[in-house]
Parts: C-alpha cells; sequence; structure tokens
C-alpha cells in the first residue's frame, strides 16, 4: 500500500505540473450572495457565495466555496509532498453547496451545464449543452441595488417568475446562474416566492485566472467533458447520485476493502463507506431545484 501512495503522488504532481500548462488570462470575477432555501417543505434559508468569472470569450458561474479554498489546500498539498507523508485532505476541504459549473459562450450566449461523476477511480465531466432567449419585460422602475443603478426587469424561466435588476453601469450582458440577455449585467435575480435569489456584492480583476482551480487539479479533473442529450444526461447524473460507486465498486475486492490507508483512519471499505455518506448527504441536502421545469428550446 505504500508503494501504491508513493505512486500517487508522483502522478499526482505529475498531473499537476502538466496542468499548469492551461493558458492563463485575465478575469473579471463578479461575487453573488445566493439566498436560497433548499427543502421546498421548510422556511429555513441558507446561503452561499457563488461567482461569476468573465474572460474574452465566456464566462465560468459556479459556487466559490472550492476556489476559496486553494490557497490553503495548496499549502497542505505541498508539505506532503515536501515530507512524503499521505493526509487526509477530506478533513480540510468543505463542501460546496452547488456542484455544477455553467459556462455560457460569446456572443451567442450559448449555456454548457457542467456536472462531475466518477468513471472508476477517474473524474468524469459531463454537458448538457442549450440556447436559451429569455423573454425579457423590461420596466421603466429603477433601484440602486448596492452600489449599482438598476433597472427592473422580468421574465418567466424553469417553472419560476424571476425579477432581475439589471446595471447598463457594468457592460456585460450577463448575470448568474444561466441568466443572461439585458442591456448590462444582472445585479439582483430572484423568483416571486424567494427560492432563490442572487445580489451581486463586489468584484475585482483575477490576473493569471484559469478556469481550473488548484483543487480540481489535484482530483484529477480536467477540462474536457462528455456531451450529453439533456435526457441522457440527467439519467447519467441521477444514477450517480443513486450510487456513487457503482463504477467503483467491481474493482474493490475484499482484500483491498480491508487494507489500511497511510495518513487516514481506518481501511479502504471505511473510506468507501465514508465517501459515499457525504456524497448521498450532500444530494440530499437540496429537493428544490432551480428549474422546475426544462426550458423550452427556441
Amino acid at each position: 500500500m505504500k508503494k501504491l501512495f508513493s505512486t500517487f503522488f508522483i502522478a499526482l504532481f505529475v498531473f499537476i505540473s502538466a496542468q499548469d500548462n492551461e493558458s492563463k488570462e485575465t478575469a473579471n470575477r463578479f461575487f453573488y450572495e445566493l439566498t436560497f432555501k433548499p427543502k421546498k417543505d421548510s422556511a429555513k434559508l441558507e446561503k452561499v457565495m457563488t461567482v461569476l468569472d468573465i474572460v474574452k470569450d465566456r464566462s465560468i458561474y459556479r459556487d466559490y466555496t472550492v476556489i476559496g479554498q486553494d490557497s490553503i489546500i495548496k499549502v497542505q498539498v505541498e508539505a506532503m509532498q515536501k515530507s512524503g507523508v499521505f493526509k487526509d485532505l477530506s478533513k480540510s476541504i468543505k463542501m460546496p453547496k452547488f456542484s455544477e459549473k455553467i459556462i455560457k459562450s460569446y456572443p451567442e450566449m450559448k449555456v454548457e451545464y457542467i456536472e462531475r461523476i466518477a468513471s472508476g477511480f477517474t473524474p468524469l465531466g459531463i454537458a448538457y449543452y442549450e440556447t436559451i432567449k429569455f423573454d425579457w419585460k423590461i420596466s421603466t422602475d429603477k433601484e440602486k441595488i448596492g452600489s449599482y443603478n438598476a433597472q427592473k426587469a422580468t421574465t418567466e424561466f424553469g417553472g419560476r417568475k424571476w425579477t432581475a435588476w439589471f446595471s447598463t453601469d457594468v457592460p456585460f450582458q450577463d448575470g448568474p446562474y444561466k441568466f443572461s440577455g439585458l442591456p448590462g449585467l444582472i445585479v439582483k435575480i430572484e423568483d416571486a416566492d424567494k427560492n432563490y435569489s442572487w445580489v451581486l456584492q463586489g468584484n475585482k480583476k483575477v490576473q493569471d485566472w484559469q478556469e481550473l482551480s488548484y483543487t480540481e487539479k489535484i482530483s484529477g479533473m480536467n477540462l474536457k467533458v462528455n456531451e450529453l442529450s439533456r435526457e441522457k444526461f440527467e439519467k447519467t447524473f441521477n444514477d450517480f447520485k443513486k450510487d456513487p460507486f457503482a463504477t467503483v465498486r467491481p474493482m474493490m475486492t475484499q482484500d483491498v476493502m480491508s487494507k489500511s490507508i497511510p495518513g487516514m483512519d481506518g481501511t479502504v471499505g471505511d473510506m468507501m463507506k465514508k465517501q459515499e455518506k457525504m456524497y448521498k448527504d450532500f444530494f440530499n441536502a437540496n429537493d428544490n431545484p432551480i428549474e422546475l421545469v426544462k426550458a423550452i428550446k427556441k
């Protein structure tokens, strides 16, 4: 097992070095605080910071939780590299509230919706594509949202009625999640029942920006994804949520499951049970999706 994990670390750092060849850009990063109701039968609200990174030809929206931990994780991984002693990073990494990544390609604003699943021991990206034509009704109502001069617009999407406030002071026809198409950046948007509400909290320039976070790199992720129809995507992702280790289990003999892991408490089997519970707790935490129904393609 020690030899196995030594080989793992060599492969890990070779992989990170290779991923650092990813082209670097300058991004405009917009921070949106998302207040949401994870359980449809509960009044309890939760909050999470999300980000919209805008670069030359696209934008990337995602939960900020993983990105925000990069510096901490990097220090710990480099310490492991130096000492050669494996450490259980799962105790250090905070789970995000949302796992999807949404890329909008400019100027057509084609949406790519990405999730990660397991294919054996390797993370696999799956995605579906759609072009959404939002039917915005722009009002003459104006309001100050934070430090932004904003104007009101409404639309229906995903089975919910939405009210947005956009600012022409920020010349990006974009917004959080899949929302776009207004003559300025969306600085606030929420549905009529306040299940989901995004409010822009600030922004900054990110020099040497890369799409993959450091944590994604050490997890073995890359930028390639398998394109699926939305129906196939939903079936594949739902199957993964029901049994996250379906593709791994056939490889795990009783002998392997009973092995202890250097730097961790318990056996490989114990680790799998812990990870499986983590996955299921994550997926069961939210039964109130943003989209109640699929968007109609036009």
